[in-house]
């Protein structure tokens, strides 16, 4: 069954308000004058592997060391010479099989996609964003839970410099980047506490939101693929605002699985 597009440009809302250029930001993004770039390289950005930039981010990204095509093809369970359904059938596959519903250690679900997708994107040569609107990673439209998980969007975050820092409010939950000086979130599971809640809240750009684990994969991949990237972003940009729109409508609606009650003839009498 094809998969509709999570991302329509002629319904896309405008986001010029959300992600200001600058000349003097790097990647179009509005960073914190605190922030330093590898930028120390002779080569142009054209020249520099995309794993160096990944591995530089330092939100789990590049905690592994780069995928390599032999790897690649291991970590989907495929042979090289595999048709391109079938790299996609076991890519979908491996998706499943390490969903947070599914995967028995929890912990290891979040690196485990991400390796998965890594692997995908090195050999189908598409892009994250790409990966996302074609192959049914679509979270957003039936969520599989309640929306605990925390996820900062980075490109619209004020950084240190903001008066409401969730930094300063929950530093349990939250910690500045040190590469772009942005809040990130480093640790999940605090759906009920009340010093999270507040941070969310009283953040000027409303960059927080609360989504749920298989969405905060995809968001902080596309993040990730964003914030690395040495050239204009914006069509990625859209895609992510659109997803957050979409991730808070639906998870809005979401409703918890009535239990049904058991049924038991055990003390009826039958005539």
């Amino acid at each position: 069954m094809e998969c509709s597009s999570l991302y329509n440009k002629k319904f896309v809302i405008g986001t010029s308000a959300f992600f200001p250029r600058t000349p003097e930001n790097v990647n179009y993004h509005t960073f914190p004058s605190t922030c330093t770039f590898p930028l120390n390289s002779t080569k142009p950005f054209a020249t520099l592997s995309s794993s160096f930039t990944v591995k530089c981010y330092g939100q789990n990204y590049g905690d592994e060391e780069p995928l390599s095509a032999s790897l690649a093809y291991d970590v989907l369970g495929v042979a090289p010479n595999c048709s391109t359904d079938e790299l996609k059938s076991a890519f979908r596959n491996k998706v499943k099989k390490f969903h947070p519903d599914v995967w028995r250690d929890g912990n290891g679900s979040d690196k485990m996609i991400r390796r998965v997708i890594q692997a995908y994107e090195k050999l189908s040569n598409f892009t994250k964003s790409e990966i996302i609107e074609r192959e049914c990673l679509d979270p957003f439209d039936q969520p599989e839970g309640e929306a605990f998980d925390l996820f900062v969007n980075e490109t619209v975050c004020i950084g240190k410099g903001c008066p409401f820092s969730c930094v300063k409010k929950a530093r349990h939950a939250f910690t500045f980047s040190s590469l772009t000086g942005t809040a990130q979130a480093t640790s999940q599971g605090h759906g009920e506490d009340y010093q999270v809640h507040l941070a969310a809240g009283q953040c000027p750009r409303s960059c927080i939101h609360y989504v749920t684990p298989s969405q905060r994969i995809v968001l902080e991949e596309l993040l990730g693929s964003i914030m690395s990237t040495p050239y204009d972003t914006s069509a990625e940009a859209d895609l992510l605002y659109s997803l957050i729109v979409k991730a808070r409508f639906e998870n809005n609606r979401y409703q918890k699985p009535k239990k049904q009650p058991k049924a038991s003839t055990e003390h009826v009498d039958w005539f």
